[in-house]
């Protein structure tokens, strides 16, 4: 079986889908079920389950503490693309991107040498300028290639 971050994201996917894209789950009580830290469950949360890959992720800390996941249902493949237009309007992470392109290939929007492509672009060793710039850059050609996607749907 993967690492354990994998089996807590495929553990809380499994929930997700078995009760029509919303839990609410104790952080504690999961910590305890994969005998691990909650710290482990707060990088799973924050790394696989982020807005860019249409996750809505609320939390409390605490003895009544909780976290509760939604799953983004989308309307149509455009009205994906251009949600995630209106979000790449600045600059972009590498895992921000990555999340997007993840998004995408999940919703069969782009294929897997299409998927393959885009993470080359947006690696820092293809965008071989300074941070700050590079974040600028990234989202730039994010935006470009939502526009073409989006054209492309709409034709």
């Amino acid at each position: 079986m993967g690492n354990l971050s994998d089996e807590i994201e495929k553990y809380l996917n499994d929930l997700i889908n078995e009760y029509q894209g919303k839990i609410k789950i104790k952080r504690n009580r999961l910590a305890d079920e994969f005998d691990c830290a909650p710290s482990q469950i707060n990088y799973v949360l924050n790394t696989r389950f982020t807005s860019e890959k249409g996750y809505i992720v609320e939390s409390r800390r605490g003895g009544s503490g909780f976290i509760r996941i939604i799953k983004i249902s989308i309307e149509s493949t455009d009205d994906l693309l251009r949600k995630l237009l209106a979000r790449v309007d600045q600059p972009l992470t590498k895992k921000e991107a990555e999340g997007i392109i993840d998004r995408l290939y999940d919703n069969n929007i782009i294929n897997d040498r299409e998927k393959e492509l885009m993470e080359t672009v947006f690696h820092k060793k293809s965008l071989k300028v300074d941070k700050p710039l590079r974040n600028h850059l990234r989202g730039n050609l994010m935006k470009s290639m939502l526009e073409v996607i989006l054209k492309s749907e709409l034709d």
